[in-house]
């Protein structure tokens, strides 16, 4: 039996749905592999030899490999379709960033907004019906309410914002020692143009009772173990942030569908806060009267040491906090590092600060000994980012780092290192660029 891949006239993009009708006939179809008793680990040669051919390298810690799995460097292509130059970083879950000069518009486009994801979204379970779709609202309520997206559209206002979204480990890449997790470098963030009601019409229309002082959240997406009694991810708000004028319950991004890994058809959009909160594939909002507990609410996730902590230290669980707000931070989107540049270039960007407004952009070419203030733009509407520039001009030929920080209404500043947290969080340190004068 052959088992190359283009002998066999197979493409990269038709590996999941062959793994998704049977992944170990698929793992001995496309791979000659079978696994161990175990479902880990290649139990025949082969198999193991075809993988790596196809890889172009030997896989030391195969062994760890569980049954059914697609290479990331197979996977690619395919998970993210309907996205152009995102960086994957992880495919099960699905998690990829977005090189900071794609990042140059003043709205992210949909094909450049970065994904996060914490378990297997609807869309790889079957067909996503978004005209059947329902949320339903309940907990300490006055009246229960399941609508479907287009009820929502009859009852409530519409709304269109540029909502700015960011992971709350953006900038983990940059922790030492190491944090766990994705290593996002600058690129999970985006600005699209979202378009829904807001949660906080339809928790007034609900009947939010006096005890309440968080909601939880449930998306339709499925546990990465498979077992449907365990949810990926179900995060909330304190009652006060849900009933702000700029989160949206939203159906539509750029003035289109929502991008399935981004949350089609139906997810909360909350500015200014870990993107953790905007829960995708939105299905229910539960109103309680304690801080929420589902899975990503309790233990370190998304959570901070309530005290500075030395690099590397061991922090007892009661001692972390629950992540809020966003801090201060700005993004130096062209011109792009590492490249060249003459004597005089504009230098742009976006910048962004919870739920503040920035206040000011200052740029360096000189390692911070001198600063120049940027022109900076009020946001569109509240919640969206800030879009800045200004010229700089070289006094000679040579190699320069271009850094930019930004200042919010509160006097917050970038710094230019952070202290080190356990989990790789808020890392607002200044972004730098790289520039070879000619």
């Amino acid at each position: 039996m052959a088992h190359d891949l283009k002998d066999q006239g197979e493409r990269a993009d038709g590996l999941f749905s062959r793994f998704e009708e049977d992944p170990e006939a698929a793992d001995w179809a496309l791979f000659g592999r079978r696994t161990n008793t175990d479902r880990r680990g290649f139990l025949r040669g082969a198999g193991l030899a075809t993988m790596g051919a196809m890889l172009g390298a030997s896989i030391p810690f195969h062994r760890n490999m569980p049954a059914g799995f697609i290479p990331v460097a197979f996977a690619q292509d395919d998970v993210l379709v309907g996205k152009d130059g995102l960086t994957l970083l992880n495919d099960r879950p699905i998690n990829a960033e977005t090189p900071a000069h794609l990042l140059d518009d003043p709205i992210t486009p949909t094909e450049r907004h970065f994904i996060r994801n914490n378990g297997i979204p609807p869309h790889e379970l079957g067909e996503v019906d978004a005209d059947g779709w329902t949320l339903t609202i309940d907990g300490f309520v006055d009246n229960t309410m399941t609508m479907t997206i287009a009820d929502m559209q009859e009852r409530f206002e519409v709304h269109t914002m540029a909502l700015a979204i960011e992971c709350g480990g953006n900038g983990r890449a940059a922790f030492d020692p190491p944090a766990s997790g994705n290593q996002w470098t600058v690129g999970a963030i985006g600005c699209s143009e979202w378009t829904g009601v807001r949660l906080r019409d339809v928790l007034e229309a609900a009947g939010v009772q006096p005890q309440v002082v968080y909601t939880a959240h449930v998306g339709a997406d499925a546990h990465l173990s498979g077992d449907p009694e365990k949810l990926p991810i179900s995060r909330g708000l304190p009652i006060e942030k849900a009933m702000s004028d700029n989160v949206l319950i939203a159906w539509a991004q750029n003035g289109a569908p929502i991008h399935p890994n981004n949350g089609a058809p139906l997810r909360l959009v909350v500015p200014g806060w870990p993107g953790s909160c905007s829960q995708k594939w939105l299905t229910s909002i539960t109103l309680r009267d304690v801080v929420h507990d589902g899975p990503k609410m309790t233990g370190t996730s998304y959570r901070v040491p309530n005290r500075p902590v030395a690099p590397g230290e061991d922090v007892a669980e009661e001692d972390f906090v629950i992540i809020e707000r966003m801090p201060v931070k700005s993004l130096i989107t062209a011109p792009p590092t590492g490249t060249s540049a003459g004597r005089s270039v504009e230098v742009r960007g976006h910048a962004w600060s919870g739920d503040r407004r920035v206040t000011a952009v200052d740029v360096s070419i000189d390692f911070g000994a001198t600063w120049q203030r940027a022109e900076l733009d009020e946001p569109v509407n509240d919640g969206a980012w800030q879009n800045w520039r200004t010229n700089v001009r070289f006094p000679q030929a040579g190699y320069y780092e271009v850094w930019a920080r930004a200042m919010d209404d509160a006097g917050a500043q970038q710094p230019f290192e952070i202290a080190w947290n356990p989990k790789g969080y808020l890392n607002n340190t200044m972004h730098r660029v790289a520039l070879t004068v000619s």
